[in-house]
């Protein structure tokens, strides 16, 4: 077998051990109220899977358009989702 540098094992060792990205779980709901029931303690927010954002209760897009639900705030941050500034995103 031939032999391995210094470099070469340093590499193989960062690509064995990197961490993968891993999707966290998003629960969405159809009616705020299962949300709600979901995350008691949590704001229930409209996610809007085609932007990449939610909305939170009063902007100008909570709970519109076919491609959301209603999720936690805090899964939506989790798993990449931003709030949208003033909700006119």
């Amino acid at each position: 077998m031939a032999s391995l540098g210094v470099g070469a094992w340093a590499t193989i060792l960062l690509i064995c051990h990197a961490q993968q990205a891993v999707a966290l779980p998003l629960t969405p709901f159809r009616y705020e109220t299962q949300a709600q029931r979901h995350c008691p303690g949590d704001t229930v927010v409209w996610l809007d899977f085609r932007r990449g954002r939610f909305y939170l209760k009063g902007e100008s897009r909570y709970a519109r358009g076919f491609h959301g639900s209603f999720v936690c705030s805090s899964e939506a941050r989790e798993s990449g989702y931003r709030r949208s500034l003033l909700g006119l995103r």
